[in-house]
């Protein structure tokens, strides 16, 4: 087949599956800029407007190997449509909320919802294309997901500052219940390995994501050394010690630590982690910078954030396409190298008075590096596993990945706090600063593990892989 879209099967997954994956990603940043009204609104703290975003992620990362492995066990499509309807209902549920408890517990309802989206989409489009195809196809659904994210900001403020906040929420229904629809009739069912559901191990995973996600997300309000956050972040990591111990001696693993011998599912797994790390906390402290130290409104800050969206969404499907004849090293390390540059560049530039011709250029060179990467890191590791195996796969790629922006936004705050303060412009400037260092480092640190992928020698024009054999890897 020459093209990623050559017959209407392939058309309709890349569609739906990107669809989802775009409502799943927005919501995951598109109350940042409509929390003050929110706040005037509800009547809420500070705190429980930092629920307002962490409710979401926190139960979205602890809960995405569970949407896997019931996607698994009972329908792909059948999960699938129950988790668009889910993350559907809790949106009117985010929509109708009185009162701020109300919007919280919502918002976890809805990263529910998308536990089980997110996975569930991304195997049936990695089982739609072939090998061979399959970067091309993630590039572009990539491109739509990091459009998606890094959009959210300029919607809610549009929205929040044109309508009101709730419509945030509500542009979800009609979006949700016709995906709902066409998911049930334009995709097959499929299952992952006939084996029964690893009741044990969901639980020690969630226990354990749920451990070290709560003390990340609380360290700086409850303090890093209080037994609040010491006690969660040892549970959490003795919870995932034993979730590594059972899934070593299961007959039938949710997650086979197998996967993780496999050096190039090991080490794309960690450049992800990296990337997003530095995607999720140079967004939540960009937005802000834009606000607090330049002094722009809601909307003109999500506006200038288009710069970087706009290389997102050009270049992912790009670098998807390079990826599929070059292989996805070496457009992994130098994206994640580019994301570094992107990062450390903000760092020497920020000043309380900084003209935006000069945030341009840093915010290009980390777009396009973020968007090289992206896609390469998602290719190499499913194309590391059985086909049959995609779904575990995908369940702990997408896991690893929210995990990273929780554990981003968490360490570039600390790291604020130590350096800066929301007192002026000039003390949130030297917080900023601080914190894109650290976006800088962990881009670094993914580049150094992308080293490690295996370089694939992508097939000839002339062969044609079949849907279910994995691509031969060689080490270059």
């Amino acid at each position: 087949m020459s093209s990623v879209v050559s017959t209407p099967k392939q058309r309709w997954v890349l569609a739906l599956a990107s669809t989802s994956s775009f409502m799943i990603a927005m919501d995951g940043t598109v109350v940042a800029t409509a929390l003050s009204t929110i706040r005037r609104d509800l009547g809420a703290s500070l705190e429980t407007l930092q629920w307002t975003v962490n409710a979401y992620i926190l139960s979205f990362a602890v809960l995405l190997l569970t949407g896997a492995a019931l996607g698994d066990r009972y329908g792909r499509r059948r999960m699938l449509a129950v988790g668009l309807g889910l993350f559907t209902t809790a949106s009117a549920a985010c929509a109708l909320a009185p009162g701020i408890g109300a919007l919280i517990a919502a918002r976890a309802v809805q990263g529910a919802g998308a536990a089980l989206v997110l996975p569930l989409a991304m195997t049936h489009l990695s089982a739609a294309f072939p090998p061979r195809q399959r970067g091309r196809a993630l590039g572009l659904f990539s491109g739509l997901t990091g459009l998606a994210t890094c959009s959210g900001p300029f919607v809610g403020g549009a929205v929040a500052q044109g309508l009101a906040w709730q419509w945030i929420f509500w542009i979800n229904i009609p979006i949700g219940l016709v995906a709902v629809v066409l998911v049930r009739l334009r995709l097959d069912e499929s299952t992952g390995p006939t084996v029964r559901f690893d009741t044990a191990g969901v639980a020690l995973a969630t226990g354990g994501a749920l451990g070290l996600v709560w003390g990340l997300v609380r360290g700086n309000d409850a303090g890093w050394g209080s037994a609040e956050v010491l006690g969660a972040l040892v549970a959490g990591a003795a919870l995932s010690v034993g979730f590594v111990g059972w899934e070593l001696r299961s007959a039938a693993p949710m997650l086979p630590m197998r996967f993780f011998r496999n050096r190039t599912f090991a080490a794309a797994n960690t450049s992800n982690f990296c990337l997003t790390a530095g995607l999720y906390g140079t967004l939540f402290f960009l937005a802000q910078y834009l606000q607090t130290a330049l002094g722009h409104g809601p909307l003109a800050a999500g506006l200038r954030l288009m710069t970087w969206t706009g290389v997102l969404m050009v270049c992912g499907p790009v670098a998807g396409s390079l990826a599929d004849r070059l292989g996805e090293r070496p457009l992994l390390v130098a994206g994640m190298l580019l994301q570094a540059t992107g990062g450390a560049w903000l760092a020497l530039e920020a000043t309380p008075s900084l003209p935006y011709d000069r945030l341009v250029a840093p915010l290009l060179i980390s777009g396009l590096g973020i968007s090289m990467a992206m896609p390469c890191a998602q290719k190499a590791v499913v194309t590391a596993v059985a086909p049959a195996e995609i779904g575990q796969a995908s369940g702990a790629f997408n896991m690893l990945r929210q995990l990273g922006g929780v554990f981003g936004v968490a360490l570039c705050a600390a790291v604020f706090t130590t350096s800066g303060s929301y007192a002026s412009a000039r003390t949130f400037t030297d917080g900023f600063s601080a914190a894109m260092w650290v976006t800088a480092g962990l881009a670094l640190v993914g580049a150094l593990a992308g080293t490690a992928v295996r370089h694939t020698r992508p097939p000839t024009p002339t062969t044609e892989l079949p849907t279910d054999r994995r691509e031969v890897e060689v080490t270059g």
